[in-house]
């Protein structure tokens, strides 16, 4: 017998109904391409073949207009006669310094005192006028004032010793900040500039370490070993800059790599060239004081023009021009200075 139910009974009645939902592609032919615009989401459609670029993915034509172009900057032109008149100021500073140290002597030390404090105004002069800190008049009165202190601390101390000079360069420094805080419009760039304050007061405080080290056993051996080798690497390094100033550091600073190295190296040579003729010296150690004071100058005297390409590029107004180009040189005897004094006390 068969069961009285249809085989159909329980199955939904819309199941088979074509009238009561959509009706889709017929079994077994494809979906018909879409004929309207492309929903939002949709990849547009690619306009030309995609171009092989070095360093990165492939780009089509169109993605070309997106980018904008890199501005490139155009390098410094290095000006020969100037990079000759610095070489030029570096060496007569350096023959200055080294001739007026000779002529120190016990008892006998206000000369080269008075040589070292023309040279400490010379650096107020160009580093204030460069850094421009805030209260001008006074910073630069405040720092001519505690090279004079300084001066007298190193010839009159009973012991020749770095300490006076450090109190002078405290109150220097602590009057300086002072004096820029009186004003309201100077308050406000206190803090950017108190670095700039700092390098200007402690500059003229390291070349009254030359008058401490002319009262120690060699000392005035070691400044004629050390502030030679400093003269002659400012020397070549400027001069090689104004024949082949390659390969360039940077393109906003007219210096190049080789007269950095050269100098140091030439510097080096001549102290330890030096080292044979002086009294308690040999090559090898005045070659070892000779290269640390090489070093310290060509990078002080380097540095000096970074930071004057930074200035130029942050949109401040170029300073004095013979402020300017006096100010790496000068920066460079002042952080020699202190090199050889530590030189001299450490391993002489």
């Amino acid at each position: 017998m068969f069961p009285s139910t249809s085989r159909d009974t329980g199955r939904e009645p819309w199941a088979d109904d074509p009238s009561t939902g959509p009706s889709g592609p017929a079994r077994g032919s494809p979906p018909a391409p879409p004929t309207g615009p492309a929903e939002e989401g949709d990849r547009p459609e690619r306009k030309g073949p995609r171009r092989l670029r070095k360093g990165g993915p492939g780009r089509r034509p169109d993605d070309e207009s997106d980018e904008e172009p890199e501005e490139e900057v155009p390098p410094v032109p290095v000006r020969r006669p100037l990079a000759l008149t610095v070489a030029g100021f570096a060496a007569l500073l350096g023959v200055g310094l080294v001739l007026g140290a000779q002529t120190s002597g016990p008892g006998h030390r206000l000369p080269f005192a008075a040589i070292i404090f023309g040279v400490q105004l010379l650096f107020v002069l160009a580093w204030t006028m460069a850094m421009r800190p805030p209260a001008l008049l006074v910073v630069a009165l405040v720092s001519a004032a505690t090279a004079a202190i300084a001066d007298v601390a190193a010839v009159r101390s009973d012991i020749a010793g770095l300490a006076p000079l450090g109190y002078a360069a405290a109150a220097g420094l602590l009057l300086a900040v002072l004096g820029q805080l009186v004003r309201r419009v100077d308050r406000v760039r206190v803090t950017d500039s108190l670095g700039g304050t700092l390098l200007i007061v402690v500059g003229v405080v390291a070349f009254a370490t030359l008058i401490v080290l002319s009262r120690i056993p060699k000392g005035t051996q070691a400044i004629t070993v050390c502030l030679t080798a400093a003269g002659v690497a400012l020397l070549v390094a400027r001069l090689t800059d104004a024949v082949a100033p390659w390969p360039r550091l940077a393109p906003q600073v007219p210096r190049g790599a080789a007269g950095v190295v050269v100098g140091a190296m030439l510097g080096t040579l001549t102290s330890a060239v030096l080292g044979s003729y002086l009294v308690g010296f040999t090559p090898t150690s005045a070659a070892l004081v000779g290269v640390v004071s090489a070093a310290t100058a060509v990078l002080a005297d380097l540095a000096v023009g970074y930071a004057e390409a930074g200035r130029l590029m942050a949109g401040e107004p170029p300073t004095m021009w013979v402020a300017r180009h006096m100010q790496g040189p000068l920066g460079g005897f002042a952080l020699a200075a202190p090199a050889a004094y530590a030189m001299c006390v450490l391993f002489l």
